[in-house]
Protein backbone atom coordinates (compact mmCIF):
# COMPACT_ATOMS: atom_id res chain seq x y z
CA UNK A 1 0.00 0.00 0.00
CA UNK A 2 1.50 3.34 -1.06
CA UNK A 3 1.91 6.42 0.81
CA UNK A 4 3.40 9.11 -0.97
CA UNK A 5 4.88 12.43 1.29
CA UNK A 6 2.15 15.15 0.22
CA UNK A 7 3.69 17.65 -1.70
CA UNK A 8 2.64 21.32 -2.56
CA UNK A 9 5.67 21.73 -5.11
CA UNK A 10 6.44 20.10 -7.08
CA UNK A 11 10.23 21.15 -7.68
CA UNK A 12 12.30 24.60 -6.91
CA UNK A 13 10.48 27.14 -9.39
CA UNK A 14 13.16 29.32 -10.97
CA UNK A 15 12.38 32.42 -9.45
CA UNK A 16 11.81 32.77 -5.74
CA UNK A 17 8.26 31.85 -3.46
CA UNK A 18 6.57 34.81 -3.01
CA UNK A 19 5.09 35.22 0.76
CA UNK A 20 3.21 37.93 2.08
CA UNK A 21 2.77 39.10 5.60
CA UNK A 22 -0.53 41.42 5.70
CA UNK A 23 -0.92 41.66 9.56
CA UNK A 24 0.74 43.07 12.30
CA UNK A 25 3.57 40.60 14.33
CA UNK A 26 7.01 40.43 14.88
CA UNK A 27 8.27 37.69 11.92
CA UNK A 28 12.17 37.12 12.67
CA UNK A 29 14.35 37.01 10.21
CA UNK A 30 12.36 37.47 6.95
CA UNK A 31 15.61 37.02 4.88
CA UNK A 32 15.78 33.61 3.51
CA UNK A 33 17.42 32.51 0.47
CA UNK A 34 15.06 30.95 -2.49
CA UNK A 35 12.26 33.03 -0.72
CA UNK A 36 10.80 36.84 -1.20
CA UNK A 37 9.20 37.49 1.77
CA UNK A 38 7.19 41.32 2.04
CA UNK A 39 5.93 42.42 5.28
CA UNK A 40 3.30 45.20 5.37
CA UNK A 41 2.11 45.45 9.03
CA UNK A 42 -1.73 45.72 9.15
CA UNK A 43 -2.35 45.88 5.24
CA UNK A 44 -5.88 47.30 4.22
CA UNK A 45 -8.11 44.76 2.60
CA UNK A 46 -8.18 46.19 -0.74
CA UNK A 47 -4.74 46.16 -1.03
CA UNK A 48 -4.68 42.68 -0.28
CA UNK A 49 -7.26 41.75 -2.68
CA UNK A 50 -5.57 43.55 -5.12
CA UNK A 51 -1.87 42.09 -5.06
CA UNK A 52 -2.30 38.57 -3.53
CA UNK A 53 -2.60 37.03 -7.08
CA UNK A 54 1.14 37.75 -7.41
CA UNK A 55 2.55 35.51 -3.88
CA UNK A 56 2.71 31.84 -3.54
CA UNK A 57 1.58 31.74 0.49
CA UNK A 58 -0.30 34.68 2.86
CA UNK A 59 0.40 34.75 6.62
CA UNK A 60 -2.20 36.48 8.67
CA UNK A 61 -3.02 37.24 12.29
CA UNK A 62 -6.95 37.35 13.89
CA UNK A 63 -7.20 40.88 11.66
CA UNK A 64 -7.44 39.71 7.99
CA UNK A 65 -10.80 37.47 7.17
CA UNK A 66 -9.70 34.93 4.71
CA UNK A 67 -13.13 34.52 3.14
CA UNK A 68 -14.12 33.54 0.06
CA UNK A 69 -13.73 36.80 -1.47
CA UNK A 70 -10.56 36.86 -0.95
CA UNK A 71 -9.58 33.04 -1.70
CA UNK A 72 -11.27 33.75 -4.98
CA UNK A 73 -9.38 36.86 -5.94
CA UNK A 74 -5.91 34.98 -5.10
CA UNK A 75 -6.05 33.04 -7.52
CA UNK A 76 -4.15 30.20 -8.83
CA UNK A 77 -1.02 30.79 -7.07
CA UNK A 78 -1.72 30.87 -3.73
CA UNK A 79 -0.78 27.32 -2.40
CA UNK A 80 -0.29 28.09 1.76
CA UNK A 81 -1.99 29.83 4.15
CA UNK A 82 -0.30 30.59 7.44
CA UNK A 83 -2.47 32.03 10.66
CA UNK A 84 0.19 33.29 13.67
CA UNK A 85 -1.28 31.80 16.73
CA UNK A 86 -4.05 28.69 17.18
CA UNK A 87 -7.02 29.84 16.39
CA UNK A 88 -8.25 30.16 12.86
CA UNK A 89 -11.79 31.52 13.14
CA UNK A 90 -10.99 34.28 11.07
CA UNK A 91 -10.58 32.04 7.83
CA UNK A 92 -12.84 29.57 5.66
CA UNK A 93 -11.57 26.10 6.81
CA UNK A 94 -14.08 24.08 4.27
CA UNK A 95 -13.54 26.86 0.86
CA UNK A 96 -10.26 26.54 1.77
CA UNK A 97 -9.68 22.99 1.58
CA UNK A 98 -12.06 22.85 -1.35
CA UNK A 99 -9.76 25.20 -3.56
CA UNK A 100 -6.76 23.13 -2.56
CA UNK A 101 -5.17 25.80 -0.03
CA UNK A 102 -3.34 24.19 2.54
CA UNK A 103 -3.93 26.18 6.32
CA UNK A 104 -1.05 26.07 9.11
CA UNK A 105 -0.91 27.56 12.25
CA UNK A 106 1.79 27.80 15.26
CA UNK A 107 -0.40 26.36 17.96
CA UNK A 108 3.06 25.47 20.06
CA UNK A 109 4.38 28.95 20.42
CA UNK A 110 2.20 29.90 23.58
CA UNK A 111 2.68 26.70 25.50
CA UNK A 112 4.93 27.82 28.56
CA UNK A 113 2.53 30.75 28.35
CA UNK A 114 -0.78 29.63 28.36
CA UNK A 115 0.97 27.04 31.55
CA UNK A 116 2.21 29.91 33.24
CA UNK A 117 -1.20 31.66 33.38
CA UNK A 118 -2.52 28.53 34.91
CA UNK A 119 -0.32 28.29 37.50
CA UNK A 120 -0.70 32.05 38.02
CA UNK A 121 -4.96 31.65 38.76
CA UNK A 122 -3.56 28.95 41.03
CA UNK A 123 -0.92 30.84 42.98
CA UNK A 124 -3.70 34.01 42.93
CA UNK A 125 -6.72 31.48 44.07
CA UNK A 126 -4.68 29.88 46.90
CA UNK A 127 -3.33 33.39 48.29
CA UNK A 128 -6.77 35.49 47.67
CA UNK A 129 -5.09 37.80 45.81
CA UNK A 130 -8.14 39.29 44.12
CA UNK A 131 -9.98 39.15 47.48
CA UNK A 132 -7.25 40.98 49.12
CA UNK A 133 -6.69 43.54 46.23
CA UNK A 134 -10.63 44.36 46.26
CA UNK A 135 -10.43 44.83 50.08
CA UNK A 136 -7.47 47.39 50.18
CA UNK A 137 -8.48 49.11 47.34
CA UNK A 138 -11.87 49.92 48.97
CA UNK A 139 -9.54 50.84 51.73
CA UNK A 140 -10.36 47.72 54.32
CA UNK A 141 -6.76 46.68 55.36
CA UNK A 142 -7.68 42.95 56.39
CA UNK A 143 -4.53 41.16 57.62
CA UNK A 144 -6.66 38.21 58.66
CA UNK A 145 -7.50 36.54 55.72
CA UNK A 146 -5.63 33.15 55.76
CA UNK A 147 -5.03 31.59 52.40
CA UNK A 148 -3.50 28.20 51.59
CA UNK A 149 0.04 26.86 50.59
CA UNK A 150 0.25 25.19 47.70
CA UNK A 151 3.28 22.84 48.81
CA UNK A 152 2.08 18.71 49.73
CA UNK A 153 -0.81 19.83 48.26
CA UNK A 154 -2.25 17.75 45.33
CA UNK A 155 -2.83 19.42 42.14
CA UNK A 156 -5.32 17.53 39.58
CA UNK A 157 -4.70 17.99 36.05
CA UNK A 158 -7.38 17.18 33.27
CA UNK A 159 -5.60 16.80 29.96
CA UNK A 160 -1.84 15.97 29.72
CA UNK A 161 -1.23 17.31 26.20
CA UNK A 162 1.76 19.89 25.69
CA UNK A 163 0.15 22.42 28.07
CA UNK A 164 -0.76 20.01 30.82
CA UNK A 165 2.70 18.50 30.62
CA UNK A 166 4.34 22.14 31.42
CA UNK A 167 1.96 22.70 34.16
CA UNK A 168 2.63 19.43 35.37
CA UNK A 169 6.35 20.20 35.78
CA UNK A 170 5.85 23.79 37.34
CA UNK A 171 3.43 22.18 39.85
CA UNK A 172 6.13 19.85 40.85
CA UNK A 173 8.43 22.87 41.11
CA UNK A 174 6.35 24.19 44.31
CA UNK A 175 6.83 20.37 45.63
CA UNK A 176 3.31 19.86 44.56
CA UNK A 177 1.89 15.63 44.33
CA UNK A 178 0.59 15.84 41.10
CA UNK A 179 -2.23 13.40 39.13
CA UNK A 180 -3.84 13.28 36.14
CA UNK A 181 -6.46 12.12 33.78
CA UNK A 182 -6.25 11.45 30.42
CA UNK A 183 -7.61 8.13 28.52
CA UNK A 184 -5.69 9.69 25.45
CA UNK A 185 -2.46 9.33 26.96
CA UNK A 186 -0.15 6.45 26.89
CA UNK A 187 1.04 5.36 30.31
CA UNK A 188 5.23 5.71 29.23
CA UNK A 189 4.27 9.59 29.47
CA UNK A 190 2.71 9.56 32.79
CA UNK A 191 6.44 7.68 33.85
CA UNK A 192 8.30 9.78 31.82
CA UNK A 193 6.77 13.42 33.96
CA UNK A 194 6.34 11.48 36.92
CA UNK A 195 2.55 12.16 37.43
CA UNK A 196 0.73 9.55 39.12
CA UNK A 197 -2.49 8.36 36.60
CA UNK A 198 -5.79 8.58 37.61
CA UNK A 199 -8.39 5.68 36.04
CA UNK A 200 -11.61 7.99 36.02
CA UNK A 201 -12.38 11.35 36.07
CA UNK A 202 -13.65 10.94 39.55
CA UNK A 203 -10.62 9.23 41.11
CA UNK A 204 -8.57 12.39 40.16
CA UNK A 205 -11.38 14.65 42.09
CA UNK A 206 -11.14 12.33 45.12
CA UNK A 207 -7.62 12.92 45.08
CA UNK A 208 -7.49 16.60 44.34
CA UNK A 209 -6.76 19.61 46.38
CA UNK A 210 -6.61 21.45 43.07
CA UNK A 211 -7.57 21.09 39.34
CA UNK A 212 -7.07 22.67 36.30
CA UNK A 213 -8.42 21.56 33.06
CA UNK A 214 -6.16 21.78 29.53
CA UNK A 215 -8.08 19.86 26.81
CA UNK A 216 -9.51 20.96 23.35
CA UNK A 217 -13.01 22.23 23.76
CA UNK A 218 -15.44 19.02 22.22
CA UNK A 219 -18.83 17.21 22.72
CA UNK A 220 -16.52 15.12 25.35
CA UNK A 221 -15.39 17.72 27.33
CA UNK A 222 -18.12 20.58 27.29
CA UNK A 223 -19.37 20.66 30.90
CA UNK A 224 -16.99 17.56 31.67
CA UNK A 225 -16.55 19.36 35.40
CA UNK A 226 -20.45 19.79 36.17
CA UNK A 227 -21.83 20.64 39.70
CA UNK A 228 -21.87 16.53 40.41
CA UNK A 229 -18.13 16.66 39.72
CA UNK A 230 -17.35 19.96 41.39
CA UNK A 231 -19.42 18.45 44.92
CA UNK A 232 -17.12 15.79 44.55
CA UNK A 233 -14.25 17.48 45.14
CA UNK A 234 -12.87 18.17 48.74
CA UNK A 235 -14.41 20.88 50.76
CA UNK A 236 -12.22 24.11 50.50
CA UNK A 237 -10.45 22.86 47.21
CA UNK A 238 -9.34 25.33 43.60
CA UNK A 239 -10.22 24.83 40.72
CA UNK A 240 -9.06 26.33 37.27
CA UNK A 241 -9.79 26.81 33.99
CA UNK A 242 -7.68 28.42 31.60
CA UNK A 243 -7.98 26.09 28.44
CA UNK A 244 -11.67 26.86 26.49
CA UNK A 245 -14.96 28.35 28.13
CA UNK A 246 -16.86 25.65 28.89
CA UNK A 247 -15.12 22.92 29.94
CA UNK A 248 -15.99 23.78 33.75
CA UNK A 249 -19.67 24.50 33.64
CA UNK A 250 -20.13 28.50 34.15
CA UNK A 251 -22.89 28.18 36.82
CA UNK A 252 -21.88 25.51 38.80
CA UNK A 253 -18.68 27.39 39.05
CA UNK A 254 -20.47 30.27 40.68
CA UNK A 255 -22.51 28.10 42.75
CA UNK A 256 -19.78 26.32 44.11
CA UNK A 257 -17.82 29.40 45.34
CA UNK A 258 -20.91 30.95 46.62
CA UNK A 259 -21.83 28.01 48.88
CA UNK A 260 -18.13 28.12 49.77
CA UNK A 261 -17.84 24.74 48.72
CA UNK A 262 -14.54 26.13 46.72
CA UNK A 263 -11.48 28.17 48.31
CA UNK A 264 -11.21 30.08 45.22
CA UNK A 265 -11.43 29.43 41.37
CA UNK A 266 -9.54 31.35 38.36
CA UNK A 267 -10.48 31.55 34.99
CA UNK A 268 -9.12 33.11 31.71
CA UNK A 269 -11.89 31.92 29.74
CA UNK A 270 -15.90 32.43 28.66
CA UNK A 271 -18.45 30.26 26.70
CA UNK A 272 -19.36 33.61 24.92
CA UNK A 273 -16.06 35.90 24.57
CA UNK A 274 -16.43 39.23 25.12
CA UNK A 275 -18.61 38.26 28.43
CA UNK A 276 -21.25 40.70 28.81
CA UNK A 277 -21.93 43.14 31.22
CA UNK A 278 -24.04 41.24 33.31
CA UNK A 279 -21.70 37.92 33.33
CA UNK A 280 -22.26 35.42 36.44
CA UNK A 281 -18.34 35.56 37.04
CA UNK A 282 -18.84 38.81 37.30
CA UNK A 283 -19.87 39.20 40.57
CA UNK A 284 -18.50 35.68 41.99
CA UNK A 285 -16.50 36.20 45.30
CA UNK A 286 -13.40 34.86 45.36
CA UNK A 287 -12.45 34.54 41.41
CA UNK A 288 -9.83 35.42 39.51
CA UNK A 289 -10.41 36.79 36.27
CA UNK A 290 -8.26 37.36 32.97
CA UNK A 291 -9.59 38.05 29.24
CA UNK A 292 -8.30 34.98 27.43
CA UNK A 293 -4.53 36.00 28.06
CA UNK A 294 -2.82 32.56 27.61
CA UNK A 295 -0.94 33.58 24.53
CA UNK A 296 -0.60 37.35 25.33
CA UNK A 297 2.89 37.64 26.28
CA UNK A 298 6.00 39.17 24.48
CA UNK A 299 7.73 36.02 24.39
CA UNK A 300 4.73 33.76 22.62
CA UNK A 301 3.90 36.72 20.59
CA UNK A 302 7.70 36.82 19.28
CA UNK A 303 7.68 33.11 18.78
CA UNK A 304 4.07 33.29 17.05
CA UNK A 305 5.65 34.49 14.11
CA UNK A 306 8.78 33.30 13.92
CA UNK A 307 7.48 29.93 14.03
CA UNK A 308 4.89 30.56 11.23
CA UNK A 309 7.16 32.01 9.08
CA UNK A 310 9.07 28.57 8.94
CA UNK A 311 6.06 26.64 9.00
CA UNK A 312 5.02 28.16 5.69
CA UNK A 313 8.45 28.11 4.06
CA UNK A 314 8.81 24.48 5.19
CA UNK A 315 5.39 23.96 3.65
CA UNK A 316 6.52 25.84 0.07
CA UNK A 317 9.13 23.31 -0.58
CA UNK A 318 7.41 20.09 0.63
CA UNK A 319 7.36 19.53 3.94
CA UNK A 320 4.12 19.90 5.52
CA UNK A 321 4.63 17.81 8.93
CA UNK A 322 3.91 20.21 11.01
CA UNK A 323 1.05 22.79 11.90
CA UNK A 324 -1.22 22.02 9.28
CA UNK A 325 -5.24 22.33 10.32
CA UNK A 326 -7.00 21.41 6.99
CA UNK A 327 -5.72 19.00 4.56
CA UNK A 328 -6.23 19.96 0.58
CA UNK A 329 -9.64 18.30 -0.95
CA UNK A 330 -8.57 14.86 -2.65
CA UNK A 331 -8.86 14.98 -5.99
CA UNK A 332 -11.93 14.06 -8.04
CA UNK A 333 -10.53 10.58 -8.79
CA UNK A 334 -9.68 9.37 -5.66
CA UNK A 335 -13.21 10.62 -3.97
CA UNK A 336 -15.56 8.95 -6.22
CA UNK A 337 -13.44 5.77 -5.77
CA UNK A 338 -13.21 5.69 -2.02
CA UNK A 339 -15.26 8.49 -1.08
CA UNK A 340 -17.57 5.93 1.47
CA UNK A 341 -14.68 4.01 2.71
CA UNK A 342 -13.32 7.43 3.82
CA UNK A 343 -16.31 8.39 5.74
CA UNK A 344 -16.34 4.85 6.67
CA UNK A 345 -12.47 5.24 8.29
CA UNK A 346 -13.72 8.25 10.30
CA UNK A 347 -16.70 6.49 11.83
CA UNK A 348 -14.76 3.09 12.75
CA UNK A 349 -11.83 5.77 14.22
CA UNK A 350 -14.60 7.81 16.10
CA UNK A 351 -16.41 4.56 17.89
CA UNK A 352 -12.98 2.94 18.63
CA UNK A 353 -11.63 6.34 20.48
CA UNK A 354 -14.86 6.19 22.80
CA UNK A 355 -14.74 2.40 23.05
CA UNK A 356 -10.89 2.06 24.23
CA UNK A 357 -9.41 5.60 24.53
CA UNK A 358 -5.83 5.46 24.55
CA UNK A 359 -4.78 2.32 22.94
CA UNK A 360 -1.25 1.83 22.21
CA UNK A 361 -2.18 -0.34 19.24
CA UNK A 362 -4.09 -0.14 16.00
CA UNK A 363 -4.34 -3.18 13.77
CA UNK A 364 -5.84 -2.56 10.20
CA UNK A 365 -7.08 -5.43 7.96
CA UNK A 366 -8.20 -3.97 4.10
CA UNK A 367 -10.53 -7.44 2.99
CA UNK A 368 -11.51 -7.85 -0.76
CA UNK A 369 -10.27 -5.91 -3.51
CA UNK A 370 -10.85 -2.05 -3.19
CA UNK A 371 -11.60 0.36 -5.75
CA UNK A 372 -8.38 2.50 -5.20
CA UNK A 373 -4.96 2.46 -2.77
CA UNK A 374 -6.96 2.15 0.81
CA UNK A 375 -3.96 4.30 2.19
CA UNK A 376 -6.22 7.19 2.41
CA UNK A 377 -9.09 5.80 4.74
CA UNK A 378 -6.28 4.27 7.00
CA UNK A 379 -5.57 8.04 7.08
CA UNK A 380 -9.20 9.01 7.85
CA UNK A 381 -9.44 6.12 10.55
CA UNK A 382 -6.73 7.86 12.21
CA UNK A 383 -8.00 11.32 12.10
CA UNK A 384 -11.26 9.81 13.69
CA UNK A 385 -9.88 8.21 16.39
CA UNK A 386 -7.66 11.03 17.16
CA UNK A 387 -10.40 13.89 17.06
CA UNK A 388 -10.62 15.79 20.17
CA UNK A 389 -7.81 14.48 22.13
CA UNK A 390 -4.83 15.80 20.71
CA UNK A 391 -3.65 19.59 21.10
CA UNK A 392 -3.59 19.80 17.54
CA UNK A 393 -6.81 19.41 15.18
CA UNK A 394 -5.66 15.89 13.70
CA UNK A 395 -5.99 15.30 9.38
CA UNK A 396 -5.31 13.65 6.21
CA UNK A 397 -1.68 15.52 6.73
CA UNK A 398 -0.60 15.35 10.11
CA UNK A 399 -2.55 12.29 11.36
CA UNK A 400 0.15 9.92 11.24
CA UNK A 401 3.04 11.99 12.78
CA UNK A 402 0.18 12.50 15.44
CA UNK A 403 -0.18 9.10 16.63
CA UNK A 404 3.63 8.53 16.57
CA UNK A 405 4.03 10.98 18.82
CA UNK A 406 0.91 9.73 21.33
CA UNK A 407 2.98 6.36 20.73
CA UNK A 408 0.25 4.74 18.41
CA UNK A 409 1.48 1.67 16.80
CA UNK A 410 -0.40 1.08 13.96
CA UNK A 411 0.08 -2.03 11.58
CA UNK A 412 -1.55 -3.13 8.11
CA UNK A 413 -2.68 -6.38 7.00
CA UNK A 414 -4.31 -6.80 3.31
CA UNK A 415 -6.20 -9.95 2.45
CA UNK A 416 -7.10 -10.14 -1.28
CA UNK A 417 -10.18 -12.49 0.21
CA UNK A 418 -13.50 -10.85 1.82
CA UNK A 419 -15.49 -14.26 3.00
CA UNK A 420 -18.49 -12.15 3.98
CA UNK A 421 -18.14 -8.64 1.83
CA UNK A 422 -16.74 -7.50 -1.45
CA UNK A 423 -14.60 -5.40 0.41
CA UNK A 424 -14.43 -5.13 4.58
CA UNK A 425 -12.08 -2.72 6.85
CA UNK A 426 -11.59 -4.49 10.37
CA UNK A 427 -9.90 -2.56 13.03
CA UNK A 428 -8.65 -4.04 16.15
CA UNK A 429 -7.35 -1.33 19.09
CA UNK A 430 -5.64 -2.59 21.97
CA UNK A 431 -4.92 -1.42 25.17
CA UNK A 432 -1.90 -2.90 27.26
CA UNK A 433 -1.09 -3.25 30.32
CA UNK A 434 -4.33 -2.16 31.74
CA UNK A 435 -5.15 -3.13 35.48
CA UNK A 436 -7.83 -5.50 35.70
CA UNK A 437 -8.67 -6.52 39.63
CA UNK A 438 -4.54 -5.67 40.46
CA UNK A 439 -3.58 -7.87 37.18
CA UNK A 440 -2.03 -6.27 33.81
CA UNK A 441 -4.01 -7.38 31.03
CA UNK A 442 -4.63 -5.97 27.53
CA UNK A 443 -7.50 -5.30 26.36
CA UNK A 444 -8.87 -5.19 22.62
CA UNK A 445 -11.84 -3.87 21.13
CA UNK A 446 -12.91 -4.80 17.69
CA UNK A 447 -14.91 -2.99 14.97
CA UNK A 448 -15.39 -3.34 11.00
CA UNK A 449 -17.37 -2.23 8.29
CA UNK A 450 -18.11 -1.87 4.81
CA UNK A 451 -19.97 0.25 1.79
CA UNK A 452 -23.12 -0.52 0.27
CA UNK A 453 -22.94 2.11 -2.64
CA UNK A 454 -21.52 4.62 -0.82
CA UNK A 455 -23.13 4.10 2.22
CA UNK A 456 -21.00 3.18 5.17
CA UNK A 457 -22.28 -0.17 7.12
CA UNK A 458 -21.30 -1.43 10.49
CA UNK A 459 -20.34 -5.37 10.22
CA UNK A 460 -18.12 -6.54 13.31
CA UNK A 461 -18.76 -5.52 16.92
CA UNK A 462 -15.95 -7.82 19.25
CA UNK A 463 -16.47 -11.47 17.57
CA UNK A 464 -20.10 -10.50 16.71
CA UNK A 465 -21.32 -10.16 12.93
CA UNK A 466 -24.02 -7.35 12.80
CA UNK A 467 -25.14 -4.62 10.31
CA UNK A 468 -26.36 -1.04 10.84
CA UNK A 469 -25.91 2.23 9.45
CA UNK A 470 -23.19 4.23 11.76
CA UNK A 471 -25.12 6.81 12.06
CA UNK A 472 -26.21 9.43 15.41
CA UNK A 473 -25.76 7.70 18.40
CA UNK A 474 -25.59 4.16 18.92
CA UNK A 475 -26.31 2.08 21.84
CA UNK A 476 -24.01 -1.37 22.15
CA UNK A 477 -25.00 -3.55 25.17
CA UNK A 478 -24.29 -7.41 25.55
CA UNK A 479 -26.54 -9.94 27.44
CA UNK A 480 -26.99 -13.71 27.66
CA UNK A 481 -28.76 -14.88 24.58
CA UNK A 482 -32.16 -15.25 26.79
CA UNK A 483 -35.31 -13.72 25.93
CA UNK A 484 -36.83 -10.71 26.83
CA UNK A 485 -33.36 -8.46 27.25
CA UNK A 486 -34.28 -6.35 24.17
CA UNK A 487 -37.67 -5.44 24.52
CA UNK A 488 -36.69 -4.25 28.90
CA UNK A 489 -34.50 -2.43 27.06
CA UNK A 490 -36.76 -0.90 24.97
CA UNK A 491 -39.38 -0.68 27.26
CA UNK A 492 -36.79 1.66 29.59
CA UNK A 493 -36.27 3.83 26.86
CA UNK A 494 -39.52 4.65 25.93
CA UNK A 495 -40.37 5.59 29.71
CA UNK A 496 -37.45 7.96 28.90
CA UNK A 497 -39.07 9.10 25.39
CA UNK A 498 -36.03 8.27 23.42
CA UNK A 499 -37.05 6.76 19.93
CA UNK A 500 -34.84 3.51 18.21
CA UNK A 501 -33.94 4.13 14.91
CA UNK A 502 -32.45 0.58 14.19
CA UNK A 503 -31.48 -2.21 15.51
CA UNK A 504 -29.15 -5.41 14.70
CA UNK A 505 -28.47 -8.32 16.73
CA UNK A 506 -25.42 -10.91 16.93
CA UNK A 507 -24.73 -14.01 19.03
CA UNK A 508 -21.79 -16.67 19.38
CA UNK A 509 -23.93 -19.41 19.53
CA UNK A 510 -27.24 -20.68 20.75
CA UNK A 511 -27.92 -19.70 23.93
CA UNK A 512 -24.51 -17.96 24.91
CA UNK A 513 -23.33 -14.38 24.78
CA UNK A 514 -24.94 -12.32 22.74
CA UNK A 515 -24.80 -8.54 21.36
CA UNK A 516 -27.00 -5.85 20.21
CA UNK A 517 -26.92 -2.42 18.74
CA UNK A 518 -29.69 0.11 18.85
CA UNK A 519 -29.46 3.25 16.78
CA UNK A 520 -30.96 6.22 18.97
CA UNK A 521 -32.70 9.39 17.71
CA UNK A 522 -30.81 11.09 20.82
CA UNK A 523 -28.05 10.23 23.68
CA UNK A 524 -28.61 9.71 27.17
CA UNK A 525 -27.67 11.26 30.15
CA UNK A 526 -24.94 9.57 32.20
CA UNK A 527 -27.62 8.35 34.79
CA UNK A 528 -29.67 6.99 32.00
CA UNK A 529 -26.88 5.08 31.13
CA UNK A 530 -26.23 3.40 34.16
CA UNK A 531 -29.73 2.78 34.39
CA UNK A 532 -29.19 0.14 30.94
CA UNK A 533 -26.27 -1.35 32.59
CA UNK A 534 -28.28 -2.05 35.72
CA UNK A 535 -31.11 -4.43 33.90
CA UNK A 536 -30.80 -7.87 35.29
CA UNK A 537 -30.67 -9.42 31.66
CA UNK A 538 -27.93 -6.31 30.64
CA UNK A 539 -23.80 -7.39 31.36
CA UNK A 540 -22.86 -4.32 29.85
CA UNK A 541 -23.62 -1.20 27.59
CA UNK A 542 -21.87 1.58 25.73
CA UNK A 543 -22.92 4.65 24.18
CA UNK A 544 -20.98 6.28 20.96
CA UNK A 545 -21.75 8.51 19.59
CA UNK A 546 -20.64 8.57 15.31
Amino acid sequence: MTNPAPTLIGSAPAQPFRVLICDEMNPGNIEHAGFDIEYVANMPRADILRRLPEFDALITRSRTKVDRELIDAAGERLKVVGRGGVGVDNIDLDYASLKGLLILNAPESNNVSAAELAIMHLMAAARGLVRSDSKTRAGVWDRKYLGLELKDRTLGIVGLGRIGSIVASRAQGLRMNVVAYDPHVPDSKFERLDVKRAATLNELLDLADAITVHTPLTDETRGMIGATELARLKPGAIAVNAARGGIIEEQALVDALHSGHLFAAGVDVFVDEPPSAGHIFLDAPNLSITAHLGANTVEAQEAVGAEIVERVLAALKGDVSKGAVNAPALDAKTLEALGGYLELGGKLGRMLAQLIPGAGELEVTFRGEFPADPAPVLTSLLVGYLSGSTDEVPNRINARALARERGLNVAVREELESPDYQTEVIVTATLHGESVGGEQRDRTRTVGGTVFGRSPRLTRLRDFRVELQPEGYILIASNQDKPGAVAKLSNLLGTWGINIAGMALGRAERGGQALFTLSLDEGLTGEQLQAVRDLDVIESAFLVRV
